[in-house]
């Protein structure tokens, strides 16, 4: 409790459930849908070594509209383990079945005098001569018909757990008194538990999605503090639109992220091209190459960390066939405060291993507009990673053509024989910038290369231009990165090659600016790293990393 006003800071507590803080947080959930899978698998141990403890899990029902919960609740109905599954239903993604008789009957069903003489009817049914058992089943039968028709949980019951619900999780007294009841049953159970989401703060009971991720804000007012800043999704979001009103074949694909990844105003503009399908990354990878084999351009829009859902579908379903998917992948590189489980670090390792993959990283809106417009003409998958926040000062206009020279696929600072050159891309473009020119007042010549399409990386385009010293900087996790691919590609040459990237590590919880300047890449931290590379003559053949 001490801790909390750290909350999602460098140092302080993590936004998510994490076992390394407390020792009441079981497992880490940064991600939707994997609940019942862990606690099966949890309850599953303490049965094979002699526990006879129940395993309480709780999911959502935005959750409940990925595949992977099914899947779990269906191995789980018939597992016949002590599982207790409480789907916390706060309205956002389940209609909700709500209903005096309902109730009611879910009262009568908990009571152990309804159980018990529940027991003494089958035994003596089961007693009646010749058509005992066959009264029995048509009672029964007739029983549940009528349940199924009042109760909205027969589809769980199908599955093999026993419905308890709906129950109103706001009354503590009455979960109380039904958890304590479900300890008595040896088999699954799901209690179906009606919320609402924000209780006891009004402006969260009437904006539930505004409050549902948030930063900052007034309490008393519920003003939720917000930067005027353009970022790279809202640059997003007005080129798709463009570009579908000129090409009525581009449709939009997004996992239950409209407003997050900027397509807010695609649906509103073409409702009949917009999709959103629920936390089902992998379906809508798999659907987007039913609709380009269709003759469409899908564009899926999703963040980096929950593209990691879909990988199978990526290099399976739209890969082997070469289709024209486009990816645009938000929240590349550093995302600040939402940490390990949150951060785009990993995607470039999943993107390079599609062969025949193209991947592009604007800098401005310009690029982003130009860039997306490529992507959705070319025939085969295309990605664009860019990442959260505002976008950089980087322009590559009129103003800074002395310092910016631009190529087809790169654009670099112009130095006569360098000393270092700078390989970055994105957002860090900016801060290689800046710390060229800090260099050339240390007397170190440094010219900037800016990469606009990273896979294939075009190094055989730029070699022969490039310093002896090489320093490639990019907010990404060294497996995947492209400075890897860099030192490959010169090994055995006359280059010293030095990676400054996130490691093979999990980055966690900070400021974007705390992130780039713990992994050196600020324009400090490359500046360093840089005067470092210029003094060292030894030669490399491999990708050192800084970090």
């Amino acid at each position: 409790m001490e801790q909390f006003s750290t909350l999602r800071r460098e140092d302080g507590l993590s936004g998510f459930p994490k076992p390394s803080e407390s020792a009441y947080d079981a497992f880490i959930a940064g991600h939707a849908s994997a609940a019942i899978s862990v606690a099966l698998g949890s309850a599953r141990a303490a049965r094979l070594q002699g526990n006879l403890q129940h395993t309480i899990v709780m999911i959502g029902d935005g959750s409940l509209t990925g595949g992977m919960a099914y899947e779990a609740l269906n191995d789980a109905g018939g597992s016949g383990e002590r599982l207790i599954v409480i789907l916390n239903d706060n309205g956002m993604s389940i209609d909700r079945s709500v209903g005096g008789l309902a109730k009611k009957l879910t009262a009568l069903r908990m009571k152990g005098p309804y159980r018990r003489a529940k027991v003494r009817y089958h035994r003596f049914m089961d007693r009646l001569p010749v058509l005992g058992a066959e009264i029995d089943r048509v009672l029964t039968d007739m029983k549940n018909s009528l349940k199924h028709a009042i109760l909205p949980g027969s589809f769980f019951e199908s599955m093999g757990f026993t419905y308890i619900g709906p129950v109103d999780g706001h009354n503590i007294k009455e979960l109380c008194t039904i958890l304590e009841e479900t300890k008595t049953y040896d088999k699954p159970v799901l209690i179906h538990a009606l919320t609402k989401k924000g209780k006891g703060y009004s402006h969260s009971e009437t904006r539930p999605k505004e409050f549902h991720g948030v930063s900052s804000f007034h309490v008393p007012s519920g003003i939720c503090q917000k930067s005027s800043e353009k970022t790279f999704t809202n640059a997003f979001s007005a080129a798709i639109t463009r570009l579908a009103e000129a090409n009525p074949k581009i449709a939009a694909i997004t996992a239950a992220m409209p407003e997050g990844t900027g397509l807010a105003c695609f649906k509103k503009r073409f409702p009949e091209r917009f999709f959103d399908v629920g936390i089902t990354e992998g379906h809508a990878v798999a659907m987007a190459a039913g609709l380009a084999k269709g003759g469409m351009r899908p564009v899926v829009a999703i963040y980096s960390t929950f593209l990691q859902r879909a990988y199978d579908q990526l290099l399976h379903d739209v890969g082997i066939l070469g289709l024209p998917v486009t990816f645009c992948i938000d929240r590349a590189g550093f995302v600040g405060e939402d940490g390990e489980t949150h951060q785009g670090l990993y995607d470039m390792a999943m993107l390079t291993a599609v062969p025949g993959m193209q991947v592009f990283a604007p800098s401005n809106e310009a690029e982003l507009t130009d860039m997306l417009r490529k992507a959705v003409s070319i025939n085969g998958p295309t990605a664009l990673r860019y990442p959260r926040g505002g976008l950089p000062a980087f322009s590559a206009n009129t103003a800074e053509k002395d310092a910016v020279r631009i190529f087809p696929e790169n654009a670099k600072s112009a130095a006569e024989k360098p000393d270092v050159s700078i390989i970055t891309y994105g957002r860090t473009v900016d801060a290689a910038l800046s710390a060229a020119k800090k260099l050339q007042k240390a007397g170190v010549k440094a010219d900037v290369w800016k990469c606009n399409r990273l896979w294939p990386v075009p190094i055989n385009e730029m070699q022969p231009e490039l310093a002896k010293n090489i320093l490639v900087c990019e907010e990404n996790a060294a497996t995947g990165s492209i400075g890897l691919f860099i030192s490959a590609a010169l090994t055995g040459t006359k280059h010293n090659v030095v990676c400054q990237n996130c490691g093979n590590t999990y980055v966690v919880q900070g400021s974007v600016s705390e992130q780039q300047a713990r992994y050196g890449l600020d324009a400090e931290g490359i500046w360093k790293a840089a005067i470092k590379l210029a003094a060292k003559p030894d030669r490399r053949t491999a990708c050192e990393s800084i970090t």
